[in-house]
């Protein structure tokens, strides 16, 4: 530890005494000066010497968080910031001990990609005491914790599916028809899980915005099914919905990593050929099988971008150290999305990345 003290370390070891009243000393015991101290403002309004805490709900096995993060490092780098990095591996009680694990090393705002809207309660109440501004990434925080957090930053989940939607539904009706009964089927994560009822009604939306005006057709929404977000768990549901429904025309999959299960569930009923299958997340993976058969199944993959949500959330932690709300209006920041086709999957394909990042 440095011998001196800047303003920010006083702010904190007074706030450490305060709230050693109040029950939460255990919490922050050993809060003192950083070895890297506040420093100049001036460079911080550029985001040179900003220290930025990271704790991140989980990574391993993970394709899509390592990119999250990897997203944020590279902005990070670009201005001149330190981030440091906390994985919780998907336990909620250990990413509360790392945010105090960050407050103790005085960084200088944190974000988070929360494993539990509620249950990271604990750590949004401590960063607010010790005066540390919050960013939330990916996972939302329950509306009680909102007004603790300085920004969201995410992809509008029920707008990027709507994208998906419009376009499935346009080439349906140039494959089936204007007339007739298209059956469909979505697949999400859980039963109620919050993403899933986000994609599938953002799906809906752009879909029936476009099958409205084809007053023959009539759609039928068979029960969602779940595959845990997962390709092995998704592959029965799938298959035996086909099996039951070998009449089925489309398929919605919220999240490209089920992809393969949903593939093999449609071929082993025999239908694969005949549907129209949208998708959501970008994954790289989906976008080279749409390059390499531009008339299967596969016709459109709604992007959520987890790279450009990790760098917008280091530009919205340095918006937080700066107090410019202004970044962030509504504490929600939604980044822009993309839609993956056919027509245009050579344009986003970048064999070097793992999911589509926004197009330069």
């Amino acid at each position: 530890m440095s011998s001196s003290t800047s303003p920010t370390g006083k702010r904190r070891l007074q706030l450490t005494g305060m709230l050693a009243a109040t029950g939460l000393a255990l919490a922050l015991s050993g809060c003192g000066a950083s070895d890297s101290p506040a420093g100049d403002t001036a460079e911080k309004n550029t985001g040179k010497g900003l220290v930025i805490g990271w704790s991140q709900r989980g990574i391993s096995g993970s394709d899509w968080w390592k990119t999250l993060v990897d997203g944020g490092k590279a902005e990070a780098d670009k201005m001149g910031a330190k981030i440091e990095l906390l994985d919780a591996n998907g336990d909620t009680v250990r990413q509360n001990a790392d945010v105090q694990t960050l407050i103790t090393k005085n960084v200088d705002v944190v974000i988070m990609n929360a494993n539990d809207p509620i249950g990271v309660g604990p750590s949004v109440q401590a960063l607010k005491a010790a005066g540390i501004p919050l960013i939330t990434v990916n996972s939302n925080l329950d509306p009680s914790l909102v007004p603790n957090m300085f920004c969201y930053v995410a992809e509008d989940q029920k707008a990027t599916g709507a994208l998906a939607g419009a376009d499935i539904a346009k080439k349906a009706v140039a494959k089936f028809g204007e007339t007739g009964e298209f059956k469909l089927v979505g697949i999400g994560g859980f039963p109620g899980d919050v993403i899933s009822e986000l994609r599938y009604s953002g799906f809906m939306q752009g879909y029936k915005e476009v099958i409205n005006k084809y007053p023959g057709i009539k759609t039928v929404e068979l029960p969602l099914k779940y595959g845990s977000w997962k390709p092995d768990t998704a592959l029965a549901p799938i298959r035996d919905v086909a099996t039951s429904n070998p009449d089925l025309k489309i398929v919605f999959s919220m999240s490209d990593v089920m992809q393969g299960g949903i593939e093999q569930g449609l071929k082993s009923a025999g239908i694969w050929d005949n549907v129209i299958e949208g998708s959501y997340d970008g994954g790289m993976t989906s976008v080279k099988q749409m390059l390499d058969d531009p008339t299967g199944p596969l016709q459109a993959d709604a992007s959520n971008q987890p790279w450009d949500q990790g760098a917008t959330a280091v530009k919205m932690a340095l918006a937080a150290f700066n107090k410019d709300s202004s970044k962030c209006p509504g504490q929600t920041t939604f980044i822009k999305t993309s839609l993956v086709t056919p027509d245009n999957a050579k344009t986003y394909h970048k064999p070097q990345d793992t999911y589509v990042r926004a197009a330069e």
